[in-house]
Protein backbone atom coordinates (compact mmCIF):
# COMPACT_ATOMS: atom_id res chain seq x y z
CA UNK A 1 0.00 0.00 0.00
CA UNK A 2 2.86 2.38 0.79
CA UNK A 3 4.34 1.70 -2.63
CA UNK A 4 1.04 2.59 -4.28
CA UNK A 5 0.83 5.87 -2.35
CA UNK A 6 4.36 6.74 -3.41
CA UNK A 7 3.52 6.14 -7.04
CA UNK A 8 0.40 8.29 -6.67
CA UNK A 9 2.48 11.15 -5.30
CA UNK A 10 4.94 10.83 -8.17
CA UNK A 11 2.10 10.78 -10.70
CA UNK A 12 0.47 13.83 -9.12
CA UNK A 13 3.79 15.69 -9.07
CA UNK A 14 4.36 14.80 -12.72
CA UNK A 15 1.02 16.20 -13.80
CA UNK A 16 1.49 19.32 -11.71
CA UNK A 17 4.80 19.93 -13.49
CA UNK A 18 3.17 19.27 -16.87
CA UNK A 19 0.37 21.72 -16.09
CA UNK A 20 2.85 24.35 -14.92
CA UNK A 21 4.89 23.92 -18.08
CA UNK A 22 1.79 24.15 -20.25
CA UNK A 23 0.65 27.31 -18.48
CA UNK A 24 4.15 28.75 -18.85
CA UNK A 25 4.19 27.84 -22.53
CA UNK A 26 0.78 29.44 -23.09
CA UNK A 27 1.76 32.62 -21.27
CA UNK A 28 5.03 32.77 -23.18
CA UNK A 29 3.22 32.30 -26.48
CA UNK A 30 0.68 35.01 -25.68
CA UNK A 31 3.35 37.43 -24.52
CA UNK A 32 5.91 36.91 -27.22
CA UNK A 33 4.45 35.14 -30.23
CA UNK A 34 0.75 36.04 -30.57
CA UNK A 35 -0.23 38.87 -32.89
CA UNK A 36 0.46 42.39 -31.67
CA UNK A 37 -2.50 44.06 -33.41
CA UNK A 38 -5.25 45.08 -31.01
CA UNK A 39 -7.97 44.49 -33.63
CA UNK A 40 -6.42 41.45 -35.28
CA UNK A 41 -6.15 43.45 -38.51
CA UNK A 42 -3.01 44.95 -40.00
CA UNK A 43 -2.20 48.49 -38.91
CA UNK A 44 0.72 50.68 -39.87
CA UNK A 45 2.64 52.99 -37.58
CA UNK A 46 4.61 55.85 -39.13
CA UNK A 47 7.61 56.98 -37.09
CA UNK A 48 9.31 60.10 -38.41
CA UNK A 49 12.51 61.99 -37.64
CA UNK A 50 10.79 64.21 -35.07
CA UNK A 51 9.47 61.38 -32.89
CA UNK A 52 10.79 60.71 -29.40
CA UNK A 53 10.15 57.70 -27.20
CA UNK A 54 6.95 59.20 -25.76
CA UNK A 55 5.47 59.98 -29.17
CA UNK A 56 6.38 56.48 -30.38
CA UNK A 57 4.54 55.03 -27.38
CA UNK A 58 1.57 57.29 -28.17
CA UNK A 59 1.43 55.92 -31.73
CA UNK A 60 1.87 52.28 -30.74
CA UNK A 61 -0.42 51.94 -27.73
CA UNK A 62 -3.77 52.50 -29.53
CA UNK A 63 -3.08 49.79 -32.13
CA UNK A 64 -1.26 47.25 -29.93
CA UNK A 65 -2.53 44.60 -27.55
CA UNK A 66 -1.73 45.44 -23.90
CA UNK A 67 0.77 42.59 -23.66
CA UNK A 68 2.33 43.52 -27.01
CA UNK A 69 2.77 47.12 -25.92
CA UNK A 70 4.32 45.92 -22.65
CA UNK A 71 6.77 43.71 -24.52
CA UNK A 72 7.79 46.62 -26.75
CA UNK A 73 8.41 48.92 -23.78
CA UNK A 74 10.56 46.32 -22.01
CA UNK A 75 12.59 45.56 -25.12
CA UNK A 76 12.95 49.26 -25.98
CA UNK A 77 14.36 49.89 -22.50
CA UNK A 78 16.85 47.02 -22.68
CA UNK A 79 18.06 47.98 -26.19
CA UNK A 80 18.31 51.74 -25.59
CA UNK A 81 15.76 52.51 -28.27
CA UNK A 82 15.03 56.00 -26.90
CA UNK A 83 18.49 57.10 -28.02
CA UNK A 84 18.30 55.47 -31.46
CA UNK A 85 14.78 55.88 -32.83
CA UNK A 86 14.63 54.86 -36.49
CA UNK A 87 11.99 56.41 -38.76
CA UNK A 88 9.88 54.28 -41.02
CA UNK A 89 6.57 52.58 -41.73
CA UNK A 90 6.07 49.53 -39.54
CA UNK A 91 3.36 46.90 -39.68
CA UNK A 92 1.45 45.92 -36.55
CA UNK A 93 -0.34 42.73 -37.49
CA UNK A 94 -0.36 38.98 -36.96
CA UNK A 95 3.37 38.65 -36.30
CA UNK A 96 4.40 38.02 -32.71
CA UNK A 97 4.92 40.90 -30.32
CA UNK A 98 8.59 40.04 -29.89
CA UNK A 99 9.30 39.98 -33.63
CA UNK A 100 7.25 43.12 -34.30
CA UNK A 101 9.00 45.00 -31.51
CA UNK A 102 12.41 43.96 -32.81
CA UNK A 103 11.49 45.11 -36.31
CA UNK A 104 10.50 48.57 -35.04
CA UNK A 105 13.58 48.92 -32.84
CA UNK A 106 15.93 47.75 -35.59
CA UNK A 107 14.23 49.84 -38.30
CA UNK A 108 13.05 46.87 -40.40
CA UNK A 109 10.20 48.47 -42.32
CA UNK A 110 7.25 47.13 -44.26
CA UNK A 111 7.60 48.27 -47.90
CA UNK A 112 5.13 50.65 -49.52
CA UNK A 113 3.78 49.89 -52.99
CA UNK A 114 3.79 52.97 -55.19
CA UNK A 115 1.91 52.87 -58.48
CA UNK A 116 3.20 55.32 -61.06
CA UNK A 117 0.11 56.08 -63.10
CA UNK A 118 -0.22 57.52 -66.57
CA UNK A 119 -1.11 61.05 -65.46
CA UNK A 120 -1.26 64.41 -67.21
CA UNK A 121 0.97 66.56 -65.02
CA UNK A 122 3.92 66.37 -62.67
CA UNK A 123 1.61 67.83 -60.03
CA UNK A 124 -0.58 64.73 -60.34
CA UNK A 125 2.48 62.49 -60.07
CA UNK A 126 3.78 64.35 -57.01
CA UNK A 127 0.38 64.10 -55.32
CA UNK A 128 0.19 60.33 -55.86
CA UNK A 129 3.70 59.70 -54.57
CA UNK A 130 3.68 62.10 -51.61
CA UNK A 131 0.50 60.49 -50.27
CA UNK A 132 2.44 57.25 -49.79
CA UNK A 133 5.94 58.45 -48.86
CA UNK A 134 7.44 60.66 -46.18
CA UNK A 135 8.44 63.62 -48.35
CA UNK A 136 5.95 66.26 -49.42
CA UNK A 137 4.44 67.05 -52.80
CA UNK A 138 6.25 70.41 -52.80
CA UNK A 139 9.63 68.78 -52.08
CA UNK A 140 9.28 66.43 -55.05
CA UNK A 141 8.07 69.17 -57.42
CA UNK A 142 11.00 71.36 -56.42
CA UNK A 143 13.41 68.65 -57.57
CA UNK A 144 11.47 67.87 -60.75
CA UNK A 145 11.58 71.53 -61.76
CA UNK A 146 15.30 71.87 -61.07
CA UNK A 147 17.49 71.98 -64.19
CA UNK A 148 20.44 70.64 -62.20
CA UNK A 149 18.50 67.67 -60.82
CA UNK A 150 16.96 66.82 -64.18
CA UNK A 151 20.34 67.07 -65.89
CA UNK A 152 21.74 64.55 -63.41
CA UNK A 153 19.37 61.96 -64.89
CA UNK A 154 19.81 63.03 -68.51
CA UNK A 155 16.62 65.09 -68.79
CA UNK A 156 15.33 68.66 -68.64
CA UNK A 157 12.39 69.96 -66.58
CA UNK A 158 10.36 69.63 -69.81
CA UNK A 159 11.41 66.05 -70.61
CA UNK A 160 11.61 64.67 -67.04
CA UNK A 161 8.12 63.08 -67.30
CA UNK A 162 9.75 60.62 -69.74
CA UNK A 163 11.78 59.16 -66.87
CA UNK A 164 8.70 57.73 -65.16
CA UNK A 165 7.50 54.37 -66.46
CA UNK A 166 3.98 53.42 -65.26
CA UNK A 167 4.19 50.37 -63.01
CA UNK A 168 4.03 49.41 -59.33
CA UNK A 169 7.23 49.69 -57.33
CA UNK A 170 8.31 48.93 -53.75
CA UNK A 171 9.73 51.72 -51.59
CA UNK A 172 10.31 52.36 -47.93
CA UNK A 173 8.12 55.09 -46.47
CA UNK A 174 11.07 57.26 -45.41
CA UNK A 175 12.72 57.12 -48.85
CA UNK A 176 14.18 60.54 -49.67
CA UNK A 177 13.33 62.43 -52.84
CA UNK A 178 16.85 61.76 -54.15
CA UNK A 179 16.56 58.00 -53.57
CA UNK A 180 13.09 57.98 -55.12
CA UNK A 181 14.39 59.64 -58.28
CA UNK A 182 17.44 57.36 -58.33
CA UNK A 183 15.17 54.32 -58.39
CA UNK A 184 12.92 55.79 -61.06
CA UNK A 185 16.02 56.42 -63.17
CA UNK A 186 17.16 52.82 -62.67
CA UNK A 187 13.72 51.50 -63.61
CA UNK A 188 13.72 53.69 -66.72
CA UNK A 189 17.05 52.17 -67.80
CA UNK A 190 15.66 48.67 -67.27
CA UNK A 191 12.61 49.52 -69.37
CA UNK A 192 14.73 50.81 -72.24
CA UNK A 193 16.27 47.46 -73.04
CA UNK A 194 18.26 46.72 -76.19
CA UNK A 195 15.18 45.88 -78.24
CA UNK A 196 13.34 49.11 -77.42
CA UNK A 197 16.46 51.22 -77.94
CA UNK A 198 17.02 49.65 -81.35
CA UNK A 199 13.41 50.32 -82.41
CA UNK A 200 13.73 53.97 -81.37
CA UNK A 201 17.00 54.29 -83.25
CA UNK A 202 15.54 52.73 -86.40
CA UNK A 203 12.58 55.12 -86.24
CA UNK A 204 15.00 58.04 -85.93
CA UNK A 205 13.96 59.21 -82.47
CA UNK A 206 15.57 59.52 -79.06
CA UNK A 207 13.93 57.76 -76.12
CA UNK A 208 12.49 61.04 -74.84
CA UNK A 209 11.09 61.85 -78.28
CA UNK A 210 9.40 58.44 -78.41
CA UNK A 211 7.79 59.15 -75.05
CA UNK A 212 6.70 62.61 -76.21
CA UNK A 213 4.96 61.13 -79.25
CA UNK A 214 3.46 58.42 -77.01
CA UNK A 215 2.06 61.08 -74.68
CA UNK A 216 0.14 62.61 -77.60
CA UNK A 217 -1.07 59.20 -78.76
CA UNK A 218 -2.25 58.40 -75.23
CA UNK A 219 -4.27 61.62 -75.15
CA UNK A 220 -5.84 60.82 -78.51
CA UNK A 221 -7.31 57.41 -77.63
CA UNK A 222 -7.85 54.76 -74.98
CA UNK A 223 -8.06 52.16 -77.72
CA UNK A 224 -4.71 50.37 -77.58
CA UNK A 225 -5.35 48.57 -80.87
CA UNK A 226 -5.53 51.93 -82.68
CA UNK A 227 -2.46 53.47 -81.02
CA UNK A 228 0.15 52.20 -83.56
CA UNK A 229 -1.91 53.66 -86.41
CA UNK A 230 -2.20 57.06 -84.72
CA UNK A 231 1.53 57.00 -83.97
CA UNK A 232 2.19 56.29 -87.65
CA UNK A 233 0.12 59.30 -88.67
CA UNK A 234 2.05 61.71 -86.45
CA UNK A 235 5.37 60.24 -87.55
CA UNK A 236 4.27 60.77 -91.18
CA UNK A 237 3.70 64.45 -90.41
CA UNK A 238 7.13 64.74 -88.81
CA UNK A 239 8.77 63.13 -91.82
CA UNK A 240 7.26 65.69 -94.24
CA UNK A 241 7.87 68.60 -91.84
CA UNK A 242 4.16 69.18 -91.48
CA UNK A 243 2.97 70.73 -88.20
CA UNK A 244 1.70 68.02 -85.88
CA UNK A 245 -1.48 70.04 -85.24
CA UNK A 246 -2.25 67.71 -82.36
CA UNK A 247 -5.32 68.84 -80.44
CA UNK A 248 -4.05 67.38 -77.14
CA UNK A 249 -1.02 69.69 -77.25
CA UNK A 250 -3.36 72.68 -77.55
CA UNK A 251 -5.31 71.46 -74.54
CA UNK A 252 -2.02 71.14 -72.65
CA UNK A 253 -0.85 74.59 -73.71
CA UNK A 254 -4.13 76.23 -72.68
CA UNK A 255 -4.82 73.90 -69.71
CA UNK A 256 -8.24 73.06 -71.16
CA UNK A 257 -7.81 69.36 -70.51
CA UNK A 258 -11.50 68.40 -70.60
CA UNK A 259 -12.46 70.30 -73.77
CA UNK A 260 -14.36 68.38 -76.46
CA UNK A 261 -13.79 71.04 -79.10
CA UNK A 262 -10.68 72.99 -80.04
CA UNK A 263 -11.59 76.65 -80.67
CA UNK A 264 -9.89 78.74 -83.32
CA UNK A 265 -8.64 81.28 -80.77
CA UNK A 266 -6.65 78.55 -78.99
CA UNK A 267 -4.71 77.65 -82.14
CA UNK A 268 -2.80 80.94 -82.04
CA UNK A 269 -1.79 80.78 -78.38
CA UNK A 270 1.94 81.49 -78.19
CA UNK A 271 3.10 78.44 -76.29
CA UNK A 272 5.88 76.01 -77.33
CA UNK A 273 3.48 73.13 -76.71
CA UNK A 274 1.02 74.47 -79.27
CA UNK A 275 1.82 72.27 -82.27
CA UNK A 276 -0.53 74.29 -84.48
CA UNK A 277 1.81 77.27 -84.07
CA UNK A 278 5.18 75.49 -83.77
CA UNK A 279 6.46 72.70 -86.01
CA UNK A 280 8.03 69.52 -84.72
CA UNK A 281 7.60 67.89 -81.35
CA UNK A 282 6.69 69.92 -78.28
CA UNK A 283 9.48 70.49 -75.70
CA UNK A 284 8.51 67.35 -73.79
CA UNK A 285 5.73 64.86 -73.02
CA UNK A 286 2.28 66.29 -72.35
CA UNK A 287 1.63 63.47 -69.89
CA UNK A 288 3.32 60.38 -68.49
CA UNK A 289 2.21 57.95 -71.20
CA UNK A 290 1.22 54.34 -70.72
CA UNK A 291 3.59 51.53 -71.61
CA UNK A 292 1.09 50.52 -74.31
CA UNK A 293 1.42 53.95 -75.96
CA UNK A 294 5.23 53.88 -75.81
CA UNK A 295 5.34 50.45 -77.42
CA UNK A 296 2.77 51.59 -79.97
CA UNK A 297 5.16 54.31 -81.13
CA UNK A 298 8.04 51.85 -81.29
CA UNK A 299 5.84 49.48 -83.33
CA UNK A 300 4.00 52.17 -85.30
CA UNK A 301 2.03 51.21 -88.41
CA UNK A 302 3.53 52.30 -91.74
CA UNK A 303 0.77 53.89 -93.85
CA UNK A 304 0.07 56.99 -95.95
CA UNK A 305 -2.43 58.76 -93.67
CA UNK A 306 -1.62 62.28 -92.50
CA UNK A 307 -5.03 63.28 -91.11
CA UNK A 308 -7.40 61.87 -88.57
CA UNK A 309 -10.57 62.93 -86.82
CA UNK A 310 -12.61 61.40 -84.02
CA UNK A 311 -15.43 59.23 -85.31
CA UNK A 312 -18.92 60.65 -85.14
CA UNK A 313 -20.15 57.59 -83.21
CA UNK A 314 -18.10 58.66 -80.15
CA UNK A 315 -16.49 55.23 -80.04
CA UNK A 316 -13.14 56.76 -79.14
CA UNK A 317 -11.66 55.65 -82.46
CA UNK A 318 -10.83 57.74 -85.51
CA UNK A 319 -11.43 58.21 -89.22
CA UNK A 320 -8.13 58.53 -91.11
CA UNK A 321 -7.53 60.39 -94.35
CA UNK A 322 -4.74 60.87 -96.90
CA UNK A 323 -5.97 64.23 -98.23
CA UNK A 324 -7.23 67.39 -96.59
CA UNK A 325 -10.47 67.16 -98.58
CA UNK A 326 -11.20 63.70 -97.12
CA UNK A 327 -10.34 65.03 -93.68
CA UNK A 328 -12.79 67.94 -94.03
CA UNK A 329 -15.60 65.49 -94.71
CA UNK A 330 -14.69 63.49 -91.57
CA UNK A 331 -14.38 66.66 -89.48
CA UNK A 332 -17.81 67.86 -90.61
CA UNK A 333 -19.37 64.56 -89.54
CA UNK A 334 -17.82 64.86 -86.08
CA UNK A 335 -18.82 68.52 -85.67
CA UNK A 336 -22.39 67.66 -86.63
CA UNK A 337 -22.50 64.85 -84.06
CA UNK A 338 -21.24 67.23 -81.35
CA UNK A 339 -23.95 69.77 -82.26
CA UNK A 340 -26.68 67.13 -82.25
CA UNK A 341 -25.63 66.01 -78.76
CA UNK A 342 -25.30 69.57 -77.48
CA UNK A 343 -21.61 69.16 -76.72
CA UNK A 344 -19.62 72.40 -76.63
Amino acid sequence: MKKIKGNSRKTASYWIIVIILLVFACVTYVLFFSGMSRTGKENYVLIDNNDNIDSVYAKLEPVSTPHGFWIFKQLAGVMGYANNIRPGRFIIGSSGSLQTSRHIINGLQAPVKITIRSVRTLEDLAKDVSEKLMFTRAELLLQLNSKTVCQKYGFTPETIPAMFIPNTYDFYWNTSVDKFLDKMSDENKKFWNFERKEKAKQAGFTESEVVTIASIVDEETDNEAEMPKIAGMYINRLHINMPLQADPTVKFATKNFTAHRIYQKWLTVDNPYNTYKYRGLPPGPIRIPSVAAIDAVLDYVHHDYIYMCAKEDFSGTHNFAKTYEEHQVNAAKYAKALDEHGIN
